[in-house]
């Protein structure tokens, strides 16, 4: 036996959208721009506006990305130079030029061969400067009693902004 249900009766549509597109003699477009895209002027109005914030804020962007590895050099000779003073401590002295501060990560076995190295070394392991290059190690140093540095973004010795050179004397 068919079952039937009742429907709700039917409203009449009243002047919302949908009584607009119930009208079949009237199409959808010829209303306001509900549903509708945007035209080639609005999207290039974004475009241009779009543009000027670009040409405004990335050069203060890629400045700060200059500014951010000269502040993580820093960071990273501050704590290699701290792993050195722990070095000395043990030790009586800093390690060669030789050994370089490979001597921080592993126990140096050319001479002078350290007596009291700290099992585990003193750095889990040795950073790379922000440009992907190892840093620079001379005892005794030119600048101080050791000096730790990176020839900065150039790679090079001397240079200004972000190619100068970055070293444990300017901390």
């Amino acid at each position: 036996m068919a079952r039937m249900i009742a429907s709700a009766p039917r409203r009449p549509l009243g002047n919302g959208a949908a009584a607009r597109h119930a009208d079949p003699a009237r199409r959808p477009c010829d209303g306001p721009r509900e549903g509708r895209g945007f035209t080639l002027i609005e999207i290039m109005v974004v475009i241009v506006i779009l543009g000027i914030l670009a040409a405004l804020v990335v050069p203060n962007i890629i400045s700060r990305t200059d500014d951010a590895r000269i502040t993580a050099a820093k960071s990273d000779l501050a704590a290699i130079r701290q792993a050195l003073k722990l070095y000395r401590l043990d030790n009586q002295r800093y390690p060669t030029t030789q050994q370089g501060l490979n001597a921080l990560v592993a126990r140096p076995v050319d001479p002078p061969v350290p007596p009291n190295w700290k099992p585990g070394g003193y750095l889990e392991k040795l950073p790379r400067d922000p440009w992907g290059r190892p840093y620079q190690y001379l005892s005794p140093g030119l600048k101080s009693d050791v000096d730790v540095f990176t020839y900065g973004a150039d790679g090079q010795p001397g240079g200004t902004d972000a190619d100068a050179d970055i070293g444990s004397w300017d901390l």
